[in-house]
């Protein structure tokens, strides 16, 4: 198991597993279009619902917290964008993997002619039925940009694609890391990487903070860095970075929360490759 994890792969090769998890997803979608679009439809409208709420307070009052209403709304884009990010490469549980190592999945993995880490990286790539969000928020992005007049260069969208990426990667690395937790109480656990990732995408990260008290606003870039996914990145593109910080510091939060998350996960999944999964029956039925 431990040689699985440590076995290394061409980008070439990463590549061709992309293409062929985006041919299953092609072949998902024309096998039963209705059923595709039905569930393609009903994540739309659930995360037009997520951000039209706040989105209409802004409008109604002229902003929020000294925002103007196109700020909050290039602010709501933005985290589509990061939430479309994530839906459309982390969808196979990959991102969840509380309930891969909950369910005893992880083993399945291991059986495997591929990295372990080569198969969370690619295997829930989904472009065809996973990718609505994301153009749905670059589609209020550029909507938004147009209400304030604003203007971008080539260095500005190279700001928010690096800003999309670090967001990205925050969801990622505290998904991680609370997963970590699920190797030693895989029962208790399952679900955590669900409740952790909702939390912060779902009111936080779509909440707009300035105007907030200080203490919330440094609490929700820090402990719970759900400002991280929306508001500072958003007001940082827009010239307005947030509590006299660096633009880099989105970055800073990233690269220690990866830290944590890579110490925590391969210590559990040290431990795990020891004890296996205690969700299965000799049989081989799951508790």
């Amino acid at each position: 198991m431990a040689d699985n994890v440590r076995k290394k792969i061409s980008l070439r090769r990463i590549l061709s597993l992309y293409a062929l998890y985006a041919r299953m997803d092609l072949d998902f979608l024309i096998r039963d279009v209705r059923i595709a679009l039905m569930a393609i439809t009903a994540d739309l409208l659930s995360n037009l619902a997520g951000v039209s709420a706040i989105f209409l307070l802004a409008w109604r009052f002229d902003g929020v917290g000294g925002m103007s209403r196109w700020d909050v709304l290039f602010m709501l884009g933005y985290v589509t964008c990061v939430t479309g990010l994530y839906q459309l490469f982390f969808s196979n549980n990959n991102g969840h993997v509380s309930r891969r190592i909950g369910r005893g999945q992880v083993d399945h993995m291991f059986l495997q002619p591929l990295p372990f880490t080569v198969q969370l990286l690619t295997d829930g790539f989904i472009p065809f039925t996973g990718s609505q969000n994301l153009f749905f928020g670059m589609g209020i992005s550029l909507w938004a940009l147009h209400g304030m007049g604003r203007v971008i260069n080539p260095l500005w969208i190279l700001g928010l694609v690096a800003y999309l990426i670090i967001s990205l990667s925050i969801i990622v690395g505290l998904s991680y890391l609370f997963s970590s937790l699920a190797f030693r109480r895989q029962v208790a656990f399952e679900e955590i990487a669900t409740t952790v990732i909702d939390d912060i995408t779902g009111v936080l990260g779509n909440y707009p903070l300035s105007g907030m008290p200080l203490t919330v606003q440094w609490t929700l870039i820090s402990v719970v860095p759900a400002g991280l996914l929306g508001w500072f990145p958003a007001m940082a593109l827009l010239g307005k970075t947030p509590l006299g910080l660096s633009v880099f510091y989105p970055l800073l939060v990233a690269v220690i929360i990866w830290i944590l998350a890579g110490f925590a996960f391969k210590k559990g999944l040290m431990y795990y490759v020891k004890i296996g999964s205690n969700r299965y029956f000799a049989g081989g039925h799951r508790r």
